[in-house]
């Protein structure tokens, strides 16, 4: 191309350095460029132009450009900037390639995991006859008016615990600050006044709101409040008799560093320390409440309700260890954002990735739906355009399984939650009477309030902006985010001269004191926005106040009706719109996005129009339409005010309730009273006071005969116990229950673990015997010669079975005894030892292990062993061959809540993530560990893991949290990362462990373990070199 050199230069550019024009994946410079100290424009493009590229600095080339006097400078610049251009949009079409690939290949996927879920269905359930208990126990439909009528009446005299969890963002009672910054918004708002609903309910007794404790001198100190009691609204029923702990409270955990104020995508790596001190409050409030209300029994929350994806997490573990039923409400979904900022082409998935944590928070949404009774969303669009994107949820196969239940047909293990749409409420104590006076009439009203109420100061704010504030105002209130769509709201404004000459614009976009002080995104918007209203000069026409307080945003919805005006929500994507239902209360018609929840509000209120946020015409003729026609524009007023009591908040929690009342209740059912009593004080009074121990298994009979020493029981590979664990009989895969155990024997003592202080928990994943042994010697070594740990128990977690177990401390000679429990098979065992004083037959000091039975009916929640066990086979043999290949089923390492197989090639076996991405594709519900140095897969249910099963043993026994310690390795199983972090702590022992499962746990671009736990925790101590006593007992001290 004769005269383009530069042109040719830069395509051979491009070519020479191959992926250089690939986003963060750079080549070398080619070596004559890269040597050469000479300017050379084609280096500067390769390596500035093309590699360093930024979309929003195309606007400011360009003001440059043409800025430039010089003319050669001028041309060097725009060519520049069109080959920007040029790379903008062959970035966005790989983005927007490589986005129709996952979408065909998610497609085929979930059209394959509906085909082998129906069939599996199909093929245990073919011909069944519906099940009359199944068919009794289901309860009716809560769509039916009278059936919640009914559940209301039939339980108002219960006292409900509920608790609800939103951790980010600023949460308190009054004054609220939203817009302060994008995690303090509408959610919060919600969840506060959904708190102070549910506790005017007669059904309620107290709502706890959970959120984090923030002690920073950045954020008002009443965010460091431990609790803050809300107060009651208009329709508090004053006969309604309150105890002393009634009521709905924010209660502040602590957790993450206290010091400072963290943005939610920061949170992820404390999410466990959060769940630990909720566990440590929900306990302790049980107790409360049952002397209060609950004649001296624990009441436990009927529910759990978590709020985003960091508190459906939380959610997720907390009621996981309480055993009771889970609720989530997503309010922003991650896969959602994901498409929709892939599809603007602006950034890689990795980029999205490390601004956003959105694989983070996806897999946190995701375990949110594995653990949910209940997914309670604003709009239908929510469910089928947003939660349909998540491998663990599928609507036509949820239909299917509902169909399955109503017939009292078995759905064999396969679940879906169910999803409700409850819009949120609101106060309707400001809402007005319809208005029938002209546009001036109304606006005389502005500045003549009656003398018993002075003028809100707002509006005095507002209308100083304005040359003729008597026109109708367009409201609009968000904060100044790019997915609201503000600019183009100012965009359709300016481009509009019948709308600037009938109307004025007010934008309310949140609280600041200067726009260099604000977030880099918001900062951006509002830059933007002003320079649009300089370009269109509509100054005098546009007021954009610097701060207003929650109180009065009624008033500025008042001032904007009396004007004759409407209120617009443009945002490109809205989950709900609760401002919309907002203005309508005070009687302002709307104009609202077609894309989100004002489809369903629209349908409701049928007051105003549905617009394309994208089309700045389309907002602009919405608008006109409205003010220009009176007639319509009263006609939106009264449907508004007609309809709006549909969202009322009494009306919320009444549809609130009676859904909840459909979820399985669950809650621990065991009562330590009934253990055998010992003297708590005495501490030494354990197992290692006896001597000469044997073991006994009985699965059959309360007496303790069948003894066998330990030599014994390690070399018969037919012992008892392991026939029993691979039968298919539930009664014959353990020894007597713990509690059945010490309710028919006065004679068995009560576990140790109840009596410890202190508990220090051995969890180093180290499968060489000799190691291993070596390992639990040094930790009884350091840990019994500091006088803090004397007289604590001791508790063995591994992923081995507990003959297993034995034998490895058999090979050291370290006694069974010198332990108070053992977590076995990855978490999904739990076992005392325990020792019998005396009994009929006249047997004495013999040791035996006994399982808790509450344990297994704690994690036996959504667990089928034998119909996992078959559909894995299934979907293996058919869709994967490779896995087929590369796993055995191992017989003998299976047990009742156990499925074990052998890896006989870890480089063929699926991930953890994938693996249970085609578990979620069909409804099946569990935790997939890779152990063992990745030689064996356990998969589990879904309430079982060794992190789990110490919560459990904190709640069980009522032991304190924060004195356990735990001893792990570098690197373990592919459950390791949960033993980390928590309000226990951890010591991790350098050298203790030579391979670990780690890189059988996630796929690449998935999070990484920095998002799961806290890298500078105090709580998480090393030791320098080794594991030998000296370098644990000098760590040790930093512990303690």
């Amino acid at each position: 191309m004769a005269g383009n050199e530069w042109i040719n230069g830069y395509l051979e550019a491009i070519l020479d350095a191959g992926s250089a024009a690939e986003p963060h994946h750079r080549s070398p410079i080619p070596a004559p460029i890269a040597e050469s100290n000479i300017f050379n424009p084609t280096k500067y493009f390769v390596e500035e132009v093309v590699g360093g590229f930024d979309e929003s600095d195309i606007h400011r080339s360009w003001l440059k450009a043409t800025a430039t006097k010089n003319v050669h400078e001028r041309n060097i610049r725009l060519e520049n900037m069109c080959w920007r251009i040029w790379h903008l949009a062959r970035k966005k079409k790989q983005i927007e390639w490589e986005h129709a690939q996952r979408l065909a290949k998610r497609r085929l996927e979930r059209e394959q995991a509906h085909k082998d879920a129906t069939e599996d269905i199909s093929d245990f359930s073919e011909g069944e006859k519906s099940d009359p208990a199944l068919v009794e126990s289901r309860m009716p439909r809560a769509s039916s008016v009278d059936y919640m009528e009914a559940w209301a009446e039939q339980h108002k005299e219960k006292k409900l615990y509920i608790i609800l969890i939103s951790l980010h963002g600023l949460v308190r009672g009054e004054d609220m600050e939203l817009g302060r910054d994008s995690d303090t918004g509408g959610q919060v708002k919600y969840v506060v006044e959904l708190a102070r609903a549910l506790a005017l309910m007669p059904q309620v007794y107290r709502v706890d709101l959970l959120t984090r404790q923030i002690c920073s001198p950045e954020v008002n100190w009443i965010y460091g409040e431990p609790t803050e009691q809300l107060t009651h609204r208009n329709y508090r029923n004053e006969e309604q008799e309150l105890g002393e702990s009634s009521g709905a409270y924010i209660v502040r955990i602590p957790f993450g560093p206290r010091e400072c104020y963290l943005r939610k995508e920061l949170l992820w790596p404390y999410i466990q320390e959060f769940v630990d001190g909720a566990l440590a409050h929900v306990c302790n409030m049980s107790k409360v409440l049952g002397e209060q209300v609950g004649n001296g029994e624990l009441v436990w929350p009927h529910v759990v309700h978590g709020h985003y994806a960091d508190a459906a997490h939380a959610a997720a573990m907390l009621s996981g260890a309480l055993n009771v039923p889970m609720v989530t409400t997503g309010h922003s979904l991650g896969r959602n954002k994901l498409e929709q900022l892939l599809k603007q082409g602006r950034q890689s998935k990795e980029d999205i990735n490390a601004t956003y944590k959105i694989m983070r928070r996806i897999e946190a949404e995701e375990l949110s739906l594995d653990a949910s009774e209940l997914v309670i969303t604003s709009t239908k669009q929510e469910i089928d355009e947003q939660w349909g994107l998540y491998d663990g949820f599928n609507a036509h196969i949820a239909r299917y399984l509902r169909a399955k239940t109503k017939h009292g047909v078995s759905c064999n293990g396969h679940y879906f939650p169910r999803m409700v749409v409850i819009p949120p409420g609101m106060e309707f104590n400001q809402t007005i009477e319809p208005d029938s006076g002209d546009a001036a009439d109304d606006f005389d009203a502005v500045g003549d309030v009656p003398s018993l109420q002075e003028e809100p100061p707002i509006w005095t704010e507002i209308m100083r902006f304005f040359t003729n504030p008597r026109k109708p105002m367009i409201l609009a209130l968000a904060r100044p985010d790019s997915k609201k769509n503000m600019t183009t709201l100012v965009k359709a404004f300016g481009e509009s001269r019948p709308l600037r000459e009938l109307a004025n614009l007010t934008l309310i976009m949140g609280n600041r004191d200067d726009i260099d002080g604000m977030s880099s995104g918001n900062a951006a918007v509002l830059t933007t926005i002003l320079k649009l209203i300089d370009k269109y000069d509509l100054y005098g026409l546009v007021a954009y106040p610097k701060h207003h307080k929650q109180a009065e945003v009624s008033d500025i919805y008042r001032l904007a009706a009396k004007t004759k005006g409407v209120f617009v929500n443009p945002a490109l994507v809205e989950p709900f719109g609760l401002t919309l239902i907002e203005a309508a209360a005070n009687g302002l018609p709307t104009v609202a996005t077609r894309n989100g929840g004002p489809v369903d509000i629209h349908r409701v209120l049928k007051n105003g129009s549905l617009v394309d946020p994208h089309n700045h015409e389309d907002i602009a003729d919405a608008l006109l339409k409205l003010l220009a026609d009176k007639q319509y524009w009263t006609e939106c007023q009264r449907n508004g005010l007609k309809n709006i009591y549909l969202y009322s908040w009494p009306e919320h929690c009444k549809m609130y309730l009676s859904r909840i009342a459909l979820c399985r209740m669950r809650h621990p059912k065991w009562r330590n009273e009934e253990f055998s009593d010992v003297d708590s004080d005495s501490q030494e009074d354990s197992l290692r006071d006896v001597n000469d121990l044997k073991i006994s298994f009985d699965g059959d009979r309360a007496s303790l005969d069948g003894s066998i020493d330990i030599g014994e029981l390690l070399a018969s590979e037919g012992n008892k116990v392991e026939e029993k664990s691979s039968a298919d009989s539930s009664e014959n895969l353990r020894p007597i229950p713990y509690k059945k155990v010490l309710l028919n024997s006065n004679s068995i003592r009560t576990p140790a673990v109840r009596r410890r202080k202190r508990l220090i928990t051995i969890a180093v994943d180290s499968y060489d015997a000799a190691e291993f042994v070596s390992v639990v010697k040094h930790i009884f070594e350091a840990t019994r010669s500091k006088l803090t740990f004397r007289g604590a128990g001791y508790i063995l977690s591994s992923s081995l079975k507990l003959h297993e177990i034995l034998k490895m401390l058999d090979s050291g000679g370290i006694s069974t005894y010198e332990f108070d429990a053992f977590v076995c098979s990855s978490g999904s065992e739990l076992f005392y030892p325990s020792v019998s004083t005396g009994d009929d037959t006249g047997n004495s000091n013999e040791l035996q292990f006994c399982v808790d039975s509450d344990y297994e009916a704690h994690i036996a929640y959504r667990w089928h062993r034998d119909i996992l066990r078959r559909s894995i086979a299934k979907w293996s043999a058919a869709t994967n061959q490779q896995l087929c290949e590369a796993l055995d089923e191992e017989d003998k390492g299976c047990t009742h809540h156990c499925l074990a197989y052998t890896a006989k090639n870890a480089s063929m076996c699926l991930k953890v993530d994938e693996f249970r991405k085609r578990l979620r594709n069909q409804g099946l519900r569990c935790h997939v560990i890779y152990c063992q140095n990745s030689s064996r897969l356990h998969i589990i249910p879904l309430l079982a893991s060794r992190a789990q099963a110490l919560r459990y043993l904190f709640v069980r026994w009522g032991l304190d949290i924060s004195n356990v310690l735990v001893f792990v390795g570098e690197r373990g199983d592919t459950d390791y990362e949960g033993l980390l972090s928590g309000t226990h702590r951890t010591m991790v022992l350098k050298g203790s462990v030579k391979l670990g499962s780690e890189n059988l746990l996630r796929s690449t671009g998935s999070y990484q373990r920095e998002d799961v736990v806290p890298i500078d925790s105090p709580r998480i101590v090393y030791t320098k070199n080794s594991y030998g006593p000296d370098e644990i007992s000098s760590a040790l001290a930093e512990l303690i």
